[in-house]
C-alpha cells in the first residue's frame, strides 16, 4: 500500500488504499486476454495513470444501514469493500450479480441508448425510454470489463469510496459519494453505480462496432480526384481517415457521457422505489442523498459526472511559462460547485419555479440544503415523499418539486504531457483547501518523497489545520468520537490520480 494507517485506534484514517501500474516492461499475458497476444507475452502498461492512492477520514456518526435491497447491499457487499489496506485484483464476472439485487425495474426498464436523452432528467419517470425492455449483454461485449480488474474502496462516516482499474484495457474508474442525512443513498451508489456503468457500457459496445471507421485504404477517390498525383492523393486519403477517425472519436465520447448520465437516472430510480417501499417504517429515508463524483480515465480520455459539491481539479504545468516548476504548477478546478452559493445555480432555481416565492431559504434550498443537485433526497422531489414526513422536518411549501436536480454536470478532457496530476475530494476537503493550495500541498509532497501516500498526506494536512482552528494538538482533535467531531470537521475522502508517465517509487502494491 501507498502508506500506513495513521495515528492511533481512537482517532484512525479509516481508509487508506494505493495502486501503482506495472513497469514498463509490461505485465505477462495470460490465457484469455483478448490482446492477440500468444501467452506468455507481454503487452504494454497503461500509459494514462502511473499510480493512485486513497484516504479518507471519518468525522459523522451514521446510523446502522437499511434493509434497502433486502440488507444485501450493507451485508453482503459493502464490508468486502470497507478500507482495504491496498487493491485486490480479482477476476471479471460475467454476471451482473449486483444488478440482480436491485429492483426488477433496471433489468426490464433498462434505457435504449437510440433512443434520445430526455428533455429533463428530473422526469425520468415519464421517459419511455427507460420503459423498453433490453436483455444483458454478455461480458466479452463491452471495452469496460477485463480478464482481471484491481479494486479498492471503503466507507468513511457517511463517506463512500471506490477505485476500479484494468491494465489490460486501460482505464481507470474511481467515485466520490458523499452522503448526507444517513449513509444508505451514498451505500446505494457504491454499491451499485460501477455495475449499472459496465451494463450500459455493453450497449454501447455493441452499438459502436456499427460505427467502426473506415481505414485509410477504404477511402475511394471520385472523378474528380483523377490526375492528382500519387503523394497527393495518399495526403489526401489519409486526412479523410483521420478526419472521419475524429468524427468517430467526437462520437464516441458524447456516448459514454450519456452512459455515464443514464447509469445514474436508472439508479436514482430504482433507489427512490425501494424507499417508497420502506418509508411506512423508515420515513426518515427519504431526506437521505449523496453527492456523486465520477472519474473514468479511458486511454487520454478523462470523463467526469459531478452531482453536488464533491470537486475534481487537474494539477498541470504552464509551457509557456519560464519560471520554476512549482510556479508554473496550475489548478484547473474540471467539475461545478451544485450549491446555492453558485450564482448560476441559485438563478436555476429561481427560473425553474417563478411561482414559488422562497425557493432559497436562509441560504438553502427551501430551508434544507446548501446543495441544489444530489442522489436521493426525494423529499424535495416528490410531494408523495415529502408528505412521509412529520412536523418541523416536512416542507409545509413544497409548491413545485422538484427543486434538487439530478442532472449531473458532464465533461470530458483529453489528457496532455503537462497534466501531472488530478486530485478527487469530497467538499470536507474544500472546506480547509483552496484548489491552489491542495495542488502545492500534493506537489511539494510528491517531489520531495520518493514513497508514500499524497492523500493520505492531504488529509493529515486538513486534520493539522482543524485541530489549529479549533485550539487543539492534532492527537487531540483525532481522539474526538466521530459524531462530536464533525464540530470541526466533515467528512473528508481523497483520491490522488499520478497521470501519464509521472513515475515514482512506492509502496503501492496489488494483492492477488
Amino acid at each position: 500500500m501507498l502508506g500506513e494507517n495513521c495515528t492511533d485506534s481512537k482517532g484512525e484514517i479509516t481508509v487508506s488504499f494505493g495502486y501503482q501500474c506495472n513497469n514498463c516492461e509490461g505485465i505477462p499475458c495470460r490465457p484469455g486476454i483478448r490482446h492477440g497476444l500468444e501467452s506468455g507475452s507481454t503487452m504494454p502498461r497503461n500509459r494514462s495513470f502511473s499510480c493512485l492512492s486513497g484516504a479518507a477520514l471519518s468525522a459523522n456518526a451514521t446510523l446502522a444501514n437499511t434493509n434497502i435491497c433486502n440488507g444485501l447491499i450493507g451485508s453482503d457487499i459493502l464490508p468486502g469493500l470497507d478500507s482495504p489496506n491496498s487493491f485486490r485484483r480479482v477476476p471479471s464476472s460475467s454476471s451482473l450479480s449486483r444488478l440482480d439485487i436491485l429492483s426488477a425495474s433496471l433489468q426490464s426498464n433498462v434505457a435504449n441508448l437510440s433512443c434520445s436523452a430526455p428533455s429533463s432528467f428530473d422526469s425520468h419517470e415519464n421517459d419511455s425510454c427507460l420503459r423498453q425492455p433490453m436483455s444483458a449483454p454478455t461480458r466479452s461485449d463491452s471495452f469496460l470489463n477485463a480478464v482481471e480488474v484491481q479494486v479498492a474502496g471503503g466507507a468513511a462516516g457517511e463517506d463512500r469510496v471506490q477505485a476500479v482499474c484494468s491494465e489490460e484495457n486501460e482505464w481507470l474508474f474511481c467515485a466520490i459519494y458523499d452522503g448526507f442525512n444517513g449513509r444508505d443513498a451514498a451505500d446505494f451508489l457504491a454499491g451499485t453505480l460501477y455495475e449499472s456503468v459496465m451494463f450500459y457500457f455493453n450497449l454501447l459496445d455493441s452499438e459502436s462496432k456499427q460505427d467502426v471507421p473506415r481505414a485509410p485504404f477504404e477511402c475511394s477517390l471520385d472523378d474528380s480526384m483523377v490526375g492528382i498525383e500519387a503523394a497527393s492523393a495518399e495526403s489526401f486519403m489519409r486526412k479523410s481517415a483521420d478526419l472521419e477517425m475524429e468524427a468517430s472519436s467526437h462520437s464516441f465520447r458524447h456516448r459514454v457521457l450519456d452512459i455515464l448520465q443514464r447509469a445514474l437516472i436508472q439508479a436514482e430510480s430504482d433507489f427512490l422505489h425501494m424507499v417508497e417501499q420502506e418509508m411506512e417504517n423508515r420515513p426518515d429515508l427519504v431526506s437521505v442523498g449523496s453527492c456523486a463524483l465520477v472519474m473514468l480515465l479511458h486511454g487520454n480520455d478523462l470523463y467526469t459526472l459531478n452531482l453536488g459539491d464533491s470537486r475534481a481539479v487537474l494539477a498541470t504545468f504552464d509551457e509557456s511559462n519560464s519560471m520554476d516548476q512549482s510556479e508554473r504548477l496550475k489548478a484547473i478546478q474540471l467539475t461545478d460547485n451544485h450549491t446555492v452559493d453558485n450564482g448560476v445555480e441559485r438563478t436555476r432555481l429561481l427560473i425553474e419555479h417563478p411561482d414559488d416565492p422562497t425557493p432559497v431559504v436562509a441560504g438553502k434550498v427551501k430551508g434544507k440544503l446548501k446543495v441544489t443537485r444530489a442522489f436521493g433526497v426525494g423529499y424535495l422531489k416528490r410531494k408523495k415523499l415529502n408528505d412521509a414526513l412529520m412536523g418541523i422536518l416536512r416542507v409545509h411549501n413544497l409548491t413545485s418539486p422538484p427543486y434538487i436536480s439530478t442532472e449531473p454536470s458532464l465533461n470530458v478532457l483529453k489528457i496532455s504531457r503537462s497534466d501531472h496530476f488530478v486530485i478527487v475530494g469530497s467538499d470536507g476537503l474544500f472546506d480547509f483547501f483552496s484548489n491552489e493550495e491542495a495542488v502545492k500541498l500534493v506537489h511539494a509532497y510528491i517531489s520531495s518523497n520518493t514513497s508514500g501516500d499524497p492523500a493520505k498526506f492531504l488529509v493529515e494536512q486538513l486534520v493539522i489545520k482543524a485541530a489549529r482552528s479549533a485550539g487543539f494538538s492534532k492527537e487531540e482533535l483525532l481522539n474526538i468520537p466521530a459524531g462530536r467531531r464533525r464540530k470541526y470537521h466533515d467528512d473528508v475522502t481523497v483520491i490522488v490520480i499520478i497521470l501519464g508517465t509521472n513515475q515514482r517509487t512506492s509502496k503501492a502494491s496489488t494483492c492477488i
